[in-house]
C-alpha cells in the first residue's frame, strides 16, 4: 500500500511538471532529429520564455541607463533594474537591498571578496576551502594567498565524496580568517550541511563565504538561517541569463569593504585629489550594469518563487535514484563517482574502457546532452583517480523519459566501443 501511494504521488508529480516543461521552448526542439533531453543543468539551465520576454521588453520599450536619470525611460530602467533587487532579496530573505550587489556570476562574486575582503589577511592568516571546491572558489583564495602571505588550507573529503566534517573541525583554528565552500559540489551533488558548519567556523573567530551556485535553483536557501557572511550565485543556473549574478554579504562586512572596481556609480564625488564613494551597494558596482540581464534575473526568481520546492525536491530526487539505479543495473562496467547520503540532482560517472568524452558524443547523437571532463573541479577528479566523468544532471522540467534515454544513449556507446 505504501509503495503503491508512493508510485501514485511520483506520477502525479511527473504530470504536474510536464506542464512546466512547455514554459522552456529549447526545450521543444529537435537535435539529430530526437526531442532534446537537456541534462546539463548544473553548466547551465534553460530558461522560460517568461524570462525571454521580460529581457525583450526591456531592451525593446524601456532601455536606458540605470539612477540619475530624470526622464521616463530612465526611471522605468531605474525601477525594473531596482525591483529586480528587492526580488532576489525576498528570494533569499536577506535583511536588505544594501546586501545585495549585483555581479557577473558566482566567479566574479568570490573574487570580489577576495580582493575587496582579503585586502586585511596578513602573513600567517589562513583561508580554510574544503577539496570539493570548484576552480571559481579556489583560485581566487590562492591569488590572495600569494599577495598576502596567507596560507590556503584544504579540508578533505571522505571516499563518498561527502566533508570529513571531524577534519574540518580540526582544522579550524586562531589564525583561520576566511572558510570558503561549497553549498552544494558541481561535480558530485554533494550537499553540505552549511548551516552547521557556519556555526562551527564563527565559533573560530572565521568569516564565511558560500558558493551557493548549485544550491539556489534547487533549494530554499535563507541567509538568515545559513548565518554565513558571504553568499555567491549566478543567474544562469537558476533558469536566468548569463553574465549576471549575486553577492549577499552581510551589511557590516561590506561597509569596512572598499571598492572592488572604480568608475561611474561607485562614487559620490571625485576630484583629482581624493574620490569619495557611494552607499551600498553601489560601491561596488562600477560602471554601466547588464541591466536587461538583471531584469531576466528578476524574472527568473518570480519563475522559482511560483514553484513549490519541496516538490521540485522530490521530483529531482526521484529522477536522481532512477538514473542511478539504472546506470549501475544496466551499464556494464559503470561506477558513480559520489555517493554521498546528502546530494542534489547530480550524477557523476565513468564507465570502464569507455573515455567520458566519447560517451558525451555518442549520447548527444542521441538528442541527450549531458557534461562530460573535469567540470572545473580538477583537484576532486584527482581524489577519485579519474580524468573526467561523465555529469548527468536534472532540473524540474525533466522527466523519466530523458532518464530512459539518457540510458539507452550509453547503451548505445557500449554497444559501439564493446560490440
Amino acid at each position: 500500500m505504501i509503495v503503491a501511494t508512493a508510485e501514485r504521488s511520483a506520477t502525479r508529480l511527473q504530470r504536474d511538471f510536464a506542464a512546466l516543461r512547455k514554459d522552456f521552448p529549447a526545450l521543444q526542439q529537435l537535435i539529430h532529429g530526437k526531442p532534446l533531453a537537456y541534462l546539463d543543468n548544473a553548466a547551465s539551465s534553460q530558461s522560460p520564455t517568461a524570462v525571454h520576454e521580460a529581457m525583450a521588453l526591456q531592451q525593446r520599450l524601456h532601455h536606458s541607463n540605470v539612477h540619475r536619470g530624470v526622464h521616463q525611460l530612465s526611471e522605468r530602467s531605474t525601477a525594473a533594474y531596482e525591483g529586480a533587487r528587492e526580488k532576489v532579496r525576498r528570494f533569499i530573505n536577506a535583511s536588505s537591498t544594501t546586501e545585495i550587489v549585483f555581479t557577473r556570476g558566482t566567479t566574479e562574486s568570490i573574487n570580489l571578496v577576495a580582493a575587496s575582503f582579503g585586502q586585511r589577511l596578513r602573513a600567517g592568516d589562513e583561508v580554510l576551502i574544503t577539496w570539493l571546491e570548484h576552480h571559481s572558489n579556489i583560485v581566487p583564495w590562492q591569488l590572495l594567498c600569494e599577495r598576502t602571505g596567507a596560507r590556503l588550507v584544504v579540508s578533505p573529503i571522505r571516499d563518498d565524496g561527502s566533508l570529513d566534517g571531524a577534519a574540518f573541525e580540526q582544522l579550524l583554528n586562531e589564525r583561520t580568517r576566511i572558510v570558503a565552500l561549497a553549498h552544494v559540489s558541481n561535480a558530485l551533488g554533494t550537499l553540505n550541511p552549511v548551516a552547521e558548519l557556519v556555526a562551527k567556523a564563527h565559533a573560530a573567530g572565521a568569516v564565511v563565504l558560500v558558493d551557493g551556485a548549485q544550491a539556489v535553483p534547487h533549494l530554499r536557501v535563507d541567509m538568515q538561517d545559513l548565518d554565513c557572511d558571504f553568499y555567491a550565485f549566478s543567474g544562469h543556473k537558476m533558469f536566468g541569463p548569463t553574465g549576471t549574478g549575486v553577492l549577499y554579504g552581510k551589511r557590516a562586512h561590506l561597509e569596512t569593504m572598499p571598492p572592488y572596481q572604480g568608475g561611474g556609480d561607485m562614487i559620490l564625488t571625485v576630484s583629482f585629489e581624493r574620490s569619495t564613494y557611494n552607499a551600498l551597494p553601489y560601491k561596488f558596482e562600477a560602471g554601466t550594469p547588464n541591466i536587461t540581464g538583471v531584469v531576466g534575473l528578476g524574472a527568473a526568481v518570480d519563475y522559482l518563487e511560483s514553484i513549490d520546492f519541496a516538490a521540485v525536491d522530490a521530483h529531482e530526487h526521484a529522477l536522481l535514484e532512477r538514473a542511478t539505479e539504472r546506470v549501475l543495473a544496466e551499464i556494464p562496467g559503470a561506477r558513480i563517482v559520489g555517493t554521498a547520503a546528502r546530494k542534489a540532482s547530480v550524477l557523476s560517472f565513468v564507465v570502464d574502457g569507455i573515455h567520458a568524452h566519447d560517451l558525451g558524443t555518442i549520447v548527444d547523437r542521441e538528442g541527450v546532452a549531458i557534461r562530460t571532463g573535469h567540470h572545473c573541479a580538477m583537484p576532486v577528479m584527482e581524489r577519485f583517480g579519474v580524468a573526467a566523468t561523465a555529469r548527468a544532471s536534472f532540473a524540474l522540467y525533466n522527466n523519466h523519459d530523458d532518464v530512459d534515454r539518457l540510458l539507452a544513449g550509453l547503451q548505445r556507446a557500449v554497444e559501439i566501443f564493446r560490440g
